[in-house]
């Protein structure tokens, strides 16, 4: 079978000068810390992947605009996978977030971008280190 590359989706959730963290379990990465996202689907455009994904796993309604940020070049080659991971960033929203898939997380909290818990989630440290703006607060969160 041809391997492909796929599409990924990070959502950066700011609030009271937070963002939004999982320590990831059962998949690549595990023990990482990683924003809500995952993989984009045939004919969603990147606002849907973002508002689907951070639903299904934590429970919360996107609501105004999602903000592009970049992407990055995410390869996992000794497990076969690949992909381009777009990130984006998300100030409102409603509800708090709760572990909506706990075979894949082991829980959400709010971190200070200045003293994030380690190891960061592959993609999302080479994101960091692309814009490391994108850890300065957006004026309304």
């Amino acid at each position: 079978m041809e391997k492909q590359v796929g599409v990924g989706m990070g959502v950066i959730i700011w609030k009271d000068g937070k963002i939004l963290l999982g320590k990831r379990k059962g998949s690549h990465a595990a023990g990482s810390y990683a924003i809500p996202g995952g993989s984009m689907e045939y004919g969603e455009d990147f606002h849907d992947t973002a508002a689907r994904e951070v639903m299904e796993e934590t429970g919360m309604t996107l609501v105004g605009p999602v903000v592009n940020i970049g992407f990055t070049n995410d390869k996992f080659l000794d497990e076969g996978k690949h992909f381009v991971g777009l990130f984006v960033r998300a100030t409102g929203f409603v509800g708090e977030p709760q572990n909506m898939e706990p075979h894949k997380c082991e829980g959400w909290g709010w971190y200070d971008p200045k003293e994030l818990p380690q190891p960061l989630f592959p993609p999302m440290q080479a994101a960091i280190n692309l814009w490391p703006e994108i850890l300065e607060a957006p004026v309304n969160a």
